[in-house]
């Protein structure tokens, strides 16, 4: 018989512990350890997951990287930086109902009418379900194959015998391993489950997508280890309020991370965004005041979005702070600077700021354009409909450089924007162009002069 144990696991990173504690001394979470019994693998499962190695030098290991294989979807080929890495281990997590099924269907079909052979594995669906969302979306190919499926060793069984030129996982949480007594989706499970199909993908040179739930949080469920047991971790954003959703890389050890992609979500499944740009400001109103164009670089792609602020007088006590798509700690600071710096006494007025389209950014590129924006709202001024905004704000109200200005200033200049604010320490590497009027500024009250 199998020799059992008992060890308590945190939920949110893993962590194991012989004993319970109330707080997990990995992640700091209070109250998420659960007892899960636990076997020793025998050893032929020990025997599986070896790579049977020996050292080699390095200046003897071939450099090639190979051919990528393309999935027939352009948005998916550039977030994955180029196409899909033989062999690779690839990470998917999303909100439930969000696509990341279809899109696997979808991507599964492009590549099986090029001839591969291909496996997608459910231990969520039925095969008559998967039939059903395959008619739909037109995903129905002869070398598509369906494989309904929860128990690790047959699935690898599977895996073994076809012998798959990509392989879908969906999802890694329902799978388990009989050499384990906890429940499927427990941290144990996960981890072990994960690390073997991963361990086969590489012996086998079998490119693996993992499909995974999430938390509350947003992250993905399980422990916190499988996203550094993956070579590419995505996750699949967006809400049900829009019909947009994005791809955006986290991890890639095989292209850039933060790249994303654009799609839609129709009846017939997902459609790529070929023109993001374009797809956000489509509904941009002309001459309101509170409203800005800001070029956000994510990964290598430069994407306009429209930011938009509303500042109003307040009854309350303690004025509101409500900031949708951005940090909301770095719009309290902007509002400060602009009050201590420009003399906009913001202090007692709501300041409600929202990234149009539900799109988010991150990177402090965009702090010129909410400055823009909550000053044209206060003043009741439009900003010119022509014009981008782009720069860093400091603490004292000086304008910082960011980064490849050229490529976002490019981008403005494709979808007809006349004018751009820059700051002047970029203004070495832009190139002389007749199309575009270059307006370089150092501090915010050459932006208030420039823009009103």
């Amino acid at each position: 018989m199998k020799k059992s144990k008992t060890s308590f696991f945190c939920q949110h990173c893993g962590y194991m512990s012989p004993k319970w504690l109330g707080k997990c001394p990995s992640c700091n979470g209070w109250n998420c350890f659960a007892e899960e019994l636990v076997s020793q693998a025998d050893s032929g499962s020990r025997a599986e997951m070896q790579f049977d190695g020996k050292p080699i030098a390095v200046s003897d290991i071939p450099a090639e990287e190979g051919e990528r294989t393309l999935t027939g979807i352009a948005e998916i080929d550039r977030v994955l930086g180029g196409g899909i890495v033989h062999g690779s281990a690839i990470l998917i997590g999303g909100e439930p109902g969000i696509g990341k099924s279809t899109l696997m269907l979808q991507m599964m079909k492009n590549l099986a009418v090029t001839g591969r052979k291909v496996l997608y594995v459910s231990g969520e669906e039925s095969a008559h379900q998967i039939k059903l969302r395959s008619n739909r979306i037109g995903a129905a190919a002869p070398d598509l194959l369906v494989l309904v499926e929860v128990s690790l060793e047959k699935i690898l069984e599977q895996i073994k015998k076809i012998n798959p030129a990509i392989v879908v996982i969906d999802s890694i949480q329902t799978v388990y391993s009989g050499d384990l007594m906890s429940a499927p989706g427990s941290v144990g499970q996960v981890r072990e489950a994960s690390s073997r199909l991963i361990l086969s993908a590489k012996k086998n040179g079998i490119p693996m997508f993992l499909v995974g739930h999430v938390t509350k949080d947003g992250s993905i469920a399980g422990p916190k280890v499988l996203e550094h047991m993956v070579d590419t971790v995505l996750y699949f954003e967006g809400d049900s309020g829009h019909a947009y959703r994005i791809i955006r890389s986290i991890k890639n050890r095989f292209g850039p991370t933060n790249e994303i992609g654009v799609f839609e979500m129709r009846d017939k499944g997902l459609t790529e965004v070929p023109n993001p740009s374009a797809f956000f400001l489509a509904e941009r109103p002309q001459n309101a005041p509170g409203s800005v164009v800001v070029a956000s670089l994510e990964g290598t792609r430069p994407i306009l979005v429209e930011i938009q602020a509303l500042a109003s007088v307040s009854n309350l006590g303690m004025p509101r702070r409500t900031a949708i798509g951005v940090d909301h700690n770095r719009v309290s600071l902007l509002v400060a600077v602009l009050d201590k710096i420009c003399g906009l006494h913001l202090g007692g007025s709501d300041i409600f700021i929202n990234v149009a389209g539900g799109v988010r950014v991150e990177e402090p590129a965009v702090d010129l354009g909410v400055v823009a924006a909550m000053a044209s709202s206060f003043l009741d001024r439009p900003v010119d409909a022509r014009t981008v905004i782009l720069g860093e704000v400091g603490l004292t109200g000086e304008v910082r450089a960011v980064s490849q200005m050229e490529l976002r200033v490019k981008e403005a200049s494709r979808l007809g924007f006349n004018r751009c604010i820059v700051p002047r320490t970029n203004m070495a590497s832009l190139p002389q162009t007749a199309k575009m009027e270059i307006c370089a500024i150092s501090s915010l009250k050459e932006l208030l002069e420039n823009l009103f």
